[in-house]
């Protein structure tokens, strides 16, 4: 069975994944101070504390989900509120500083771990996998290969932009200075139109 409007999921995580979140600010320091290799370690410590709270959502929770349609219904309205918060969070933030300082020789383990912690204590994750992440998937149907298509997607997708910031990490932030405001109004609008496409086509 293939996830409900999987390319609606497409369009959120792709928009999620270009904002400057935590994630990629810590990845581009670390580019600067250490090198785009050992950003891969970083990258992967990231994606798989996603893999595990998607996991701890959608099997633990997800066949409460099934017996009671009316708490997803609940949980959408919720989520389109947490997106049309995001927009509005995203388009008053300002871009944040990289420091380039306190250059030190970290182990590949070190690289993962702050990746694995800074995507596992960001609150923007916490809220994503619980409102938004469980909207795409029929669970009254095979529930499981639904959430392996979108974990795999989102995982892939993720790791591939946090190296693409490792990657474009001095020209992005020269970018960011000369042009502070372009990136998070262009992604505020996005998600705004998303959260309106959500509340008129997922019905439960």
């Amino acid at each position: 069975m293939f996830p409900l409007n999987y390319f609606l999921f497409l369009q959120i995580i792709l928009f999620l994944f270009i904002t400057p979140g935590s994630p990629r600010i810590v990845i581009i320091s670390y580019s600067m101070n250490y090198g785009i290799r050992k950003c891969i370690w970083t990258a992967l410590g990231d994606v798989t504390a996603n893999f595990i709270q998607a996991t701890l959502v959608i099997f633990v929770i997800g066949s409460f989900f099934s017996d009671n349609p009316n708490f997803l219904n609940t949980f959408k309205w919720i989520g389109i509120a947490y997106l049309l918060y995001l927009a509005y969070d995203l388009y008053n933030s300002k871009p944040k500083d990289v420091s380039s300082n306190n250059i030190s020789t970290k182990g590949f383990f070190s690289f993962f771990r702050d990746g694995f912690l800074v995507a596992g204590t960001s609150p923007k994750a916490w809220m994503f996998f619980p409102l938004i992440f469980p909207q795409f998937i029929d669970f009254n149907s095979n529930y499981v290969v639904q959430f392996f298509i979108l974990i795999t997607t989102y995982v892939v997708l993720d790791f591939l932009s946090l190296i693409a910031y490792a990657v474009l990490a001095r020209k992005l932030i020269i970018w960011i200075k000369a042009n502070p405001k372009v990136i998070n109004t262009i992604s505020a609008c996005v998600l705004l139109i998303i959260a309106i496409i959500i509340a008129f086509i997922q019905k439960y």
